[in-house]
């Protein structure tokens, strides 16, 4: 058996053909009934107007010719909408895709004209009895009222680097690290942020270091970030007023190992005068960490990964090759 797809790019897949089930049917018997009626603006309304009440997802429900010319109002819960009857759709991305031969099409999200906001459009051919093709029937649906099939998509957990801003990567060899205040007490901010992390529910943690701040997520509290100075991540009082949280047994990341990988960060950090780490975060649920390099390169990979490699590896050779993507 295949293994499941899980990127991105699939899971939008899989929900786009989950909804093309869902739609194609319909689509067609109001296609063969607006057949019968074409022609006559009136009994297309009147047939569109039946049938919005079978397709209870949509929005608007509106007939073209073959030249994407409104020949119907528009049909929407609210009644008629006769100022878009002869309307040029030409232009619309949902007429700028191919239709497939068997007449039916959904096309790619866009945001809406009037709305403004990311919208579906589904397209059915009209043919007459002969299978000439007369026109299209169009269904346009405000992506927040489409039923979503699938599951929570999960984001992916091998590594992943990230080109930054040319304009930092093009100057950064005119540039050298300074000291920062959390630079200068670097041991203690480390040790309050293990503390927060194995004991306090912090579950999510990212070093500034330049900027010499932290931002924490709590498991108490996870909608709402706390921010952190260098004067709070210098006492070690700070953890007093977060309650005391066993380490979640859900955790991806051991709770021996948030020490080294702050370590790590640390040592990243002073790896080099001209290529070191701005800031990174560690993720104990999805087990990931996060860097982001003078010369804003990121990188997304699993804490094993990141342990695994060490220092040396960043710094080796030359630590622009292995800080920023290529």
């Amino acid at each position: 058996m295949q293994p499941p797809l899980n990127t991105l790019a699939d899971c939008i897949a899989r929900q786009r053909e989950a909804l093309k089930d869902m739609l194609r049917e319909p689509l067609a018997r109001i296609a063969r009934e607006c057949s019968d009626a074409w022609g006559d603006r009136q009994k297309l309304d009147a047939v569109l107007t039946d049938a919005l009440s079978s397709l209870p997802m949509c929005k608007y429900l509106y007939a073209m010719d073959t030249n994407a010319i409104q020949v119907s109002d528009n049909i929407s819960r609210d009644g008629l909408i006769e100022k878009d009857f002869g309307r040029d759709r030409s232009s619309r991305p949902y007429m700028n895709e191919r239709v497939p031969s068997a007449g039916f099409l959904l096309s790619q999200a866009y945001i809406s004209l009037r709305a403004r906001r990311p919208s579906l459009t589904a397209i059915q051919n009209v043919r007459d009895a002969n299978g000439r093709v007369l026109g299209f029937v169009g269904a346009d649906f405000d992506l927040r009222n489409l039923p979503l099939t699938g599951k929570l998509y999960d984001e992916p957990t091998h590594w992943r680097q990230i080109k930054g801003d040319p304009a930092i990567r093009g100057t950064v060899f005119h540039q050298t690290r300074s000291n920062s205040q959390m630079d200068l007490h670097i041991d203690t901010v480390l040790g309050v942020m293990e503390e927060l992390m194995v004991d306090h529910g912090v579950f999510h943690g990212k070093l500034h270091f330049s900027s010499s701040r932290a931002t924490i997520w709590l498991t108490d509290d996870p909608y709402r970030y706390r921010l952190l100075d260098i004067d709070a991540l210098t006492d070690p009082n700070t953890c007093l007023i977060y309650p005391h949280q066993p380490y979640p047994a859900d955790a991806v990341v051991p709770k021996d190992k948030v020490r080294p990988i702050l370590d790590s960060l640390r040592d990243l950090r002073f790896m080099d005068e001209i290529f070191y780490l701005r800031a990174g975060s560690l993720n104990i649920f999805n087990g990931m960490v996060a860097l982001t390099f003078s010369c804003d390169g990121s990188h997304y990979l699993p804490w094993d990964e990141f342990l695994d490699k060490g220092a040396d590896f960043w710094a080796s050779g030359s630590a622009e090759g292995q800080a920023c993507p290529v």
